[in-house]
């Protein structure tokens, strides 16, 4: 059981942090898809996509 004092850290942290949260449930997703439901086609695209990006910057 989680006490009073950490559900109000824990709502605090998430009030301030949208951001990261945000960004941490993406992440997570993005895992999760190539993980357990990307087609080969689905990869090459990514892959692709990725590429594109890291040469961007």
């Amino acid at each position: 059981m989680v006490s009073e004092a950490q559900l109000r850290a824990n709502k605090k942290w998430s009030d301030k942090n949208k951001d990261k949260q945000r960004i941490y449930r993406y992440r997570s997703y993005a895992r999760k898809f190539v993980r357990d439901l990307a087609t080969a086609d689905d990869l090459k695209e990514l892959r692709k996509m990725i590429d594109e990006k890291l040469n961007s910057n």
